[in-house]
């Protein structure tokens, strides 16, 4: 039955395809299997498939049929598993044929050695895995001791007791490390399940180490300038005048700028161990280990050494959140400083502007009264002038009786029209 018909969003088949994109191989009892773990470093994918290409035709099999991240060629017995992460590519050798000694001749060993000096990238972690039988006899640790150049080993039974685990978490003479399996009774998906568990907590821990040496870099730093802000607080219960203020919101912001400069750099990478040690504490709980022999325990190792550097990272977030809030709280009281500066200088002026006011209104009312007696005096002036010529006319017998009358009148009439004139210009 088809359903052509129906209408599936662009990504259905991708997306559901996603879980079969990075498939466990399946194994055989007596396996040899080496990766490597390269950082990017810029290098593209198309770069890394053309990488892959060369050693196809070098060792005469046809290259890739496409560029998707995941491909798996095959030389024989001879297998090679390509896988394209966020951060980092895997490169994973698998022979299916043991040596008769664990890790004489590793599987890595059998691919051109001119080839994966060219590798792109950088390589973050290695290791070699060999799966052989449980020995008839309970395995010894003195005896297994010798396959990882005497280092002191962990080891524990996993799945229920149906293989035995061994590693030294060393690096040894080829700056790789080394896992045994000694399998019982597990069948082929089980293996290539273990397998797969192993060859990732092996990748994860190292990617999540990369987060450690960054966050011991930065500690200086961050007291550096935990001791700034701790001396800016302090300068603000002290502040004298609007200068200081401005410097110290000068110097909270370049404060400010550089916190949110460091957590843009390192957001990612702390960002990436928290989720590589959940994936780590999940691949450990999948072993389902059981302790013997008084050995370490992956379950036990791991966490002792990673837990720690990892608290480490956790805590210089939690430091770089905490400055940031700090520096916000600082900031915002700082301002709240000088908007009650300001406010006071603002009421400060308007007071001197009320007052000024009344000075200038008050001038101006004497203004007024003196422009009255003048305006008054011309216009009595007038008035005389004008009765002195009425006398010399014999139209008028008392001119001074008349200019003394008026005196009254004049001042009335200019007082009023002074009057009404403010009234006008709205005063």
């Amino acid at each position: 039955m088809t359903t052509s018909y129906l209408p599936l969003h662009p990504e259905h088949n991708t997306l559901f395809n996603e879980l079969h994109a990075r498939p466990f191989p399946v194994l055989d009892q007596s396996t040899r299997i080496s990766q490597l773990a390269l950082l990017h470093e810029g290098q593209t994918r198309e770069a890394e498939v053309q990488h892959l290409t060369q050693l196809c035709l070098h060792l005469g099999f046809p290259p890739p049929a496409n560029s998707q991240a995941c491909q798996h060629l095959h030389f024989g017995q001879l297998e090679l598993r390509w896988e394209r992460h966020t951060e980092f590519s895997t490169y994973t050798v698998i022979h299916a044929e043991a040596a008769a000694a664990p890790f004489l001749v590793p599987a890595l060993s059998l691919l051109p050695s001119a080839w994966l000096a060219q590798l792109p990238g950088k390589i973050i972690s290695g290791v070699h895995i060999e799966i052989h039988a449980l020995p008839t006899r309970a395995p010894d640790a003195d005896s297994v001791r010798k396959h990882f150049d005497g280092h002191r080993l962990i080891s524990s039974w996993v799945i229920d007791r149906k293989a035995r685990l061994w590693t030294a978490f060393r690096l040894h003479n080829d700056s790789m490390g080394r896992i045994l399996i000694q399998n019982g009774s597990l069948n082929p998906c089980q293996l290539g399940r273990l397998v797969r568990r192993l060859l990732e907590l092996e990748t994860y821990r190292m990617m999540l180490l990369l987060a450690f040496p960054l966050a011991r870099q930065m500690a200086p730093a961050l007291t550096s300038m935990d001791e700034q802000l701790a001396t800016i607080t302090a300068e603000i219960n002290a502040i004298r005048g609007l200068g200081d203020e401005r410097r110290l919101l000068s110097a909270l912001s370049t404060l400010a700028a550089e916190i949110e400069h460091l957590r843009s750099q390192t957001n990612f990478r702390f960002s990436a161990a928290r989720a590589y040690y959940e994936l780590i504490q999940n691949r450990l709980a999948g072993l389902r280990e059981q302790e013997e022999s008084g050995l370490q325990t992956f379950s036990e190792f791991l966490p002792r050494r990673l837990t720690p550097a990892f608290r480490t990272c956790e805590a210089t977030v939690s430091q770089l959140d905490d400055l940031a809030r700090r520096i916000d709280r600082a900031s915002e009281l700082l301002r709240t400083r000088i908007d009650l500066t300001l406010e006071a200088q603002n009421q400060e002026l308007l007071h001197a502007m009320n007052q000024r006011s009344q000075v200038q209104l008050k001038l101006q009312q004497a203004v007024e009264g003196l422009s009255v007696v003048a305006i008054s005096y011309y216009l009595v002036g007038l008035v005389k002038y004008a009765a002195e010529s009425l006398h010399e006319m014999q139209l008028l017998a008392h001119p001074a009786l008349i200019t003394g009358l008026s005196v009254p009148v004049c001042v009335a009439l200019v007082w009023r029209g002074m009057r009404q004139l403010r009234r006008g210009l709205g005063q």
